[in-house]
């Protein structure tokens, strides 16, 4: 269908034809149950992003992250994602409470390729594991419980493209502070020191696992 130029695609056949048919290996790489392999890398993961969309189907995408290994594996259809101090906005849960599909891209840093687990959530408030998640002393009020549908390992082209681990492509400062796009989009009544104070690496690093913070 075209309009304004544009030239959209509308059935899955447009869409093989425009970007082909995947190689069957492809299609068999997906499992339904963790591997040893799979538990390694959950081990060894200090980040996850945990995609989720409410009942009519807007989109939400939240990272996960904690020390290498906090996702806590029950079984080889089960894994637990504890939830640590944050802005409270919790979309992707309130998401998880309509539609319970979920999904989950592991990174290992300075690593291309991603585990990717999709799966149906639930939250809990408590469970016996919950003391396995302790982490400085905080323990998880809320803990993300998956059952695992689809799992796959996917390879590396994305990160071998954007360059992502390599220092030399890094400039943090490329774009205006955390502290300017508050001033600017968020808090326009505080001042710029209070601002820099909030958000400066310091004080994150002191609330990290600060509920109160």
């Amino acid at each position: 269908m075209e309009r304004d130029g544009l030239t959209e695609i509308t059935s899955t056949e447009e869409l093989e034809e425009a970007v082909g048919a995947p190689l069957q290996r492809v299609l068999d790489k997906e499992r339904s149950a963790l591997h040893p392999l799979d538990r390694e890398w959950l081990a060894a993961s200090p980040l996850c992003l945990v995609a989720t969309s409410d009942a009519e189907g807007r989109c939400d995408v939240s990272p996960k992250g904690d020390p290498a290994g906090f996702t806590l594996v029950l079984d080889e259809r089960t894994i637990a994602l504890p939830e640590r101090p944050g802005n409270r906005r919790v979309d992707g849960f309130r998401n998880v409470l309509a539609n319970p599909h979920v999904g989950l891209i592991y990174f290992l840093p300075g690593r291309g390729d991603t585990l990717r687990i999709n799966g149906r959530a639930r939250l809990l408030r408590d469970a016996p594991f919950f003391e396995r998640m302790v982490v400085k002393g905080h323990r998880p009020s809320v803990a993300l419980l998956v059952e695992v549908e689809q799992v796959f390992h996917h390879c590396s082209k994305a990160f071998l493209r954007s360059r992502l681990w390599d220092p030399q492509t890094w400039d943090p400062d490329a774009v205006p502070s955390r502290a300017h796009i508050a001033k600017e989009l968020e808090r326009p009544h505080d001042s710029m020191a209070e601002l820099e104070h909030y958000y400066s690496a310091e004080r994150y690093e002191r609330l990290l696992y600060d509920a109160t913070g």
